[in-house]
């Protein structure tokens, strides 16, 4: 690294940190989208190629980070960039991509989540009464068509070590076994060379003097209960039809989850941890209070105690929650964006550094004149007394390029302090 771009990388890297202690920095930081396709619009590509030439999108990212000199460094992963060939491989039921073989998306469409219940409404006890089972014969085989032969497979044969081991042998011996076998040794390679050049790329950035703010990510236990096991509608009627059974997994989910941040701790850096299905009005603070809360404390202390810093990622309007998050241990970045953030200053400033609620629609079809006069206004609000990282209220996606860089520009200029 050279001494100019280490100067920058140090620069940049204590503007944030200074936020996040609730201090002021030299000026407000730009924190970029982890949820990002406009780099590849920027440089002319649709993602329908950036899921298939990952040489296309490492070079865009590059590229943008240069024109337009952001404070935080961004790599591959989070808009499935080169992901193309491992998404087909995989099988997946629950992924639609721009370009896969189907298309069934815009090729310039962001990636897009399936939700469908993984187990139905009859099979939910058994996360209770068998949650093996559940997992290899229901929740895997329908997660992904590659491993279709779990169906088949009697987990209970294996709770005894001698015939177990036996039965299993058995059961890999079938054509079908080898040939999952195969496809996922196959798989196997692709992601690890995949997470080979995604290093390989955060590295060329950091040298270039933009550090990697972000380090991770771990989901809110009954998110994953709702977007991977049940579906939102199934998860709802859960909470009153079979809270034991959910209860059950999130306690499960939340002791490995919490193993995960441990493992993979990067101090200072921000432990990414979306909140999908938490808003005003999705359940009623008694719910939230017993099935939400208490999950997310848990990912958020872990983190903290490991140096990290949580960055809670809320999502759509979020008013009723803010007396709980009001109880957040500090050191923690809040994300908004569907709450006015003068209410969530005064909520959560003195505890809190708080992120987003820009909104970034405007950013395709506004004038730039009006770009910077909102930026303006939302730092008004946002950065006396510090404590505040910009951010969009959503992803960076297909919008003027002038626009973002006068939104940038003017973060630049009227954030300084």
């Amino acid at each position: 690294m050279s001494d100019s771009n280490r100067e920058g990388y140090q620069q940049r890297e204590k503007r944030f940190l200074d936020a996040i202690a609730l201090k002021e920095p030299d000026r407000v930081p730009i924190l970029e989208p982890g949820t990002n396709t406009f780099p590849y619009h920027y440089c002319g590509y649709s993602m329908a190629e950036i899921l298939y030439d990952l040489e296309k999108a490492k070079s865009a990212i590059k590229k943008y980070h240069i024109d337009f000199d952001i404070d935080s460094g961004h790599t591959i992963g989070a808009a499935q960039e080169g992901q193309g060939p491992i998404l087909e491989k995989s099988k997946s039921s629950v992924y639609y991509w721009a370009g896969m073989p189907e298309g069934y998306i815009d090729a310039n469409s962001i990636h897009q989540f399936i939700e469908f219940p993984l187990l139905e409404d009859d099979e939910v006890g058994l996360l209770l009464t068998d949650r093996t089972g559940a997992l290899l014969n229901k929740i895997l085989p329908r997660h992904s068509r590659i491993l279709a032969p779990f169906a088949q497979l009697n987990a209970d044969s294996l709770m005894y070590p001698g015939p177990g081991i036996n039965a299993l042998a058995i059961a890999c011996a079938q054509p079908e076994f080898k040939a999952m076998f195969a496809e996922l040794a196959e798989l196997g390679e692709m992601v690890m060379e995949y997470g080979r050049q995604a290093g390989m790329l955060a590295a060329e950035i950091e040298e270039l003097g933009y550090p990697l703010m972000s380090a991770g990510m771990s989901l809110v236990s009954f998110d994953s209960y709702s977007d991977f096991i049940r579906g939102t509608m199934g998860a709802g009627y859960d909470l009153y039809d079979n809270p034991a059974a959910v209860k059950s997994y999130l306690d499960e989910h939340v002791r490995i989850a919490r193993g995960a941040i441990r493992g993979g701790a990067v101090p200072n850096r921000l432990l990414f941890i979306p909140m999908h299905k938490a808003m005003d009005g999705f359940m009623s603070d008694e719910h939230y209070a017993e099935f939400y809360w208490p999950y997310l404390l848990s990912l958020v202390e872990t983190a903290l105690d490991v140096g990290m810093v949580p960055y809670v990622y809320t999502e759509g309007p979020y008013y009723s929650r803010l007396k709980f998050l009001r109880q957040l241990p500090p050191g923690c970045v809040v994300h908004f964006e569907g709450v006015d953030m003068a209410t969530a200053k005064k909520e959560l400033g003195d505890i809190a550094c708080l992120s987003g609620n820009f909104p970034a629609h405007m950013l395709y079809y506004a004038t730039k004149e009006q770009v910077a006069e909102e930026v303006k206004k939302l730092l008004d609000i946002c950065m006396p007394g510090g404590g505040y990282i910009f951010d969009f209220d959503g992803g960076l996606y297909n919008y003027s390029p002038e626009n973002v860089e006068a939104c940038y520009e003017t973060v630049k200029e009227y954030g300084k302090y």
